[in-house]
Parts: C-alpha cells; sequence; structure tokens
C-alpha cells in the first residue's frame, strides 16, 4: 500500500469516527435537553420520557437541530416558560460539547480498561485496514 493510499484511509477513518462521535453527541444532548427542557414544563415522568424521545427523533428530520429548537420554543410559548432564543440555544451548544466530552471519557477509560470492540466492529476495522 503507498503512503498515498494509506493517508486516504487514515482520512476515511478519521472521517468515519467524527461522523460517529457527533451522532452519538447529538443524541445524547437531545436527551440531556428533553430532561431539561420537561423539567421546566413540568412534565410527569412517563410524558418525560415520550418528550426526550420525540426531541431524540425530531434530529432525523430534515432540519434536525432546527426541528428540535422549534420545537421546544414553541413548547416554552405554550407554556409561558420565560427562556429566550438564545437560553435555548446556549442549552443546545453547552450539552453538546458536555456530551462529546462524556463519550471521549468514557472512551478513553474502556480502552484503558483493555475493552476490544465487538467481532463486528474489529471486522470493519480490519476491512479499513
Amino acid at each position: 500500500m503507498s503512503t498515498v493510499e494509506g493517508n486516504a484511509q487514515d482520512e476515511d477513518t478519521k472521517r468515519k469516527h467524527d461522523e460517529e462521535l457527533k451522532f452519538k453527541a447529538t443524541v445524547r444532548r437531545n436527551k440531556w435537553l428533553g430532561f431539561w427542557a420537561a423539567e421546566l414544563l413540568g412534565l410527569e415522568p412517563e410524558a418525560t420520557e415520550e418528550y426526550v424521545s420525540s426531541l431524540i427523533a425530531a434530529e432525523l428530520e430534515d432540519d434536525g437541530e432546527e426541528e428540535v429548537f422549534r420545537i421546544i420554543r414553541t413548547d416554552f410559548n405554550t407554556k409561558r416558560i420565560d427562556k429566550t432564543d438564545e437560553e435555548i440555544r446556549d442549552a443546545m451548544v453547552n450539552l453538546y460539547d458536555a456530551a462529546v466530552i462524556e463519550i471521549k471519557e468514557v472512551a478513553a477509560e474502556a480502552k484503558a480498561l483493555g475493552f476490544k470492540p465487538k467481532p463486528q466492529e474489529q471486522e470493519e476495522a480490519e476491512e479499513d485496514s
């Protein structure tokens, strides 16, 4: 394998890793965001779980993050929750950043403990080599 091919493979592996991290962090952010918003909305536990699920699913829509924001903004307006657009967006950014940090810390701990990928993940890694 040439150096150019190796660099291309490394870049592809990094891109896949970055996409996976972004996806996991976004799901985790929406979960935490849902619990934050549900508490402010005064939702009961069962309704909270449904609300959190709806925000996670909303991310899969065409507008993704904007759809999540619109849902929260609309719900806060309906219940007259005193939060500005900036406060909601700040919560979204801060929770995303916290999710990335947590995911990286868990991955580092797993690696330090000698965690081995599942066979399917190992096969994918070998295919990428």
